[in-house]
């Protein structure tokens, strides 16, 4: 049974936009640190404009569904858990564009040996946020499929943790290089990490959700 009925069909049209913009913000996130460590500032500099363009658009549309959702009480019984859904999600698409926009603003060197595993690190942690947003999806429109989505962003949160304290073994590991590089690309390491432990919070509220409709 979906949680939005015929007469929310626009409703529903709007938390599909917002969600594409969460998804979307998410793959430029991840295009923009591969454009970083392949020193294309040009294509860089394109990802972290497109990026900011759908936080901006994302927030907008996450307003609009607000107000329509109090001033014309729909879905009353299940108000609460999708604003939390929303704005939980807008978290994800904020730290994803904060986390690039200090790419650009620290310029952070990458050791050479640890590019590909930060590449790596950032595919498992958007591939969390691409099954958040499935998740998400499949609440409103076949909630027997979230809880697969909910385990795959589970699945690709603990490998997120498994590369990031991989990454920073190795640069704590190096002794040639001095302490203050090596906390500075271990925060980026963290902040990326922290992009997939965003998701599973969502995925976390999720659940519950769930639990709330069918006991």
């Amino acid at each position: 049974m979906a949680v939005l009925s015929n007469k929310t069909k626009k409703l529903e049209i709007q938390i599909d936009e917002f969600l594409d913009k969460v998804l979307n913000g998410a793959l430029v996130f991840k295009q923009g640190v591969k454009y970083y460590l392949m020193k294309q500032n040009d294509l860089f500099q394109e990802r972290l404009e497109e990026i900011a363009m759908l936080e901006n658009d994302a927030d907008t549309l996450r307003r609009t569904i607000e107000t329509k959702l109090y001033m014309h009480t729909l879905i009353p019984e299940h108000r609460g858990d999708v604003l939390g859904l929303l704005e939980s999600s807008d978290k994800v698409l904020n730290i994803t564009q904060e986390t690039l926009y200090q790419f650009d603003v620290e310029s952070p060197e990458i050791l050479p040996e640890l590019e590909q595993l930060f590449l790596e690190l950032t595919d498992v942690s958007i591939s969390a946020v691409e099954s958040m947003v499935s998740a998400i999806r499949s609440y409103f429109r076949d909630v027997n499929l979230v809880r697969d989505y909910i385990n795959k962003t589970i699945f690709f949160e603990k490998e997120s943790d498994k590369l990031s304290d991989k990454i920073k073994r190795m640069i704590f590991g190096n002794d040639n290089i001095e302490l203050a590089r090596k906390i500075h690309m271990r925060y980026y390491a963290y902040h990326i990490e922290n992009i997939a432990d965003a998701a599973e919070d969502v995925c976390d509220r999720l659940a519950i959700a769930v639990i709330k409709r069918y006991g």
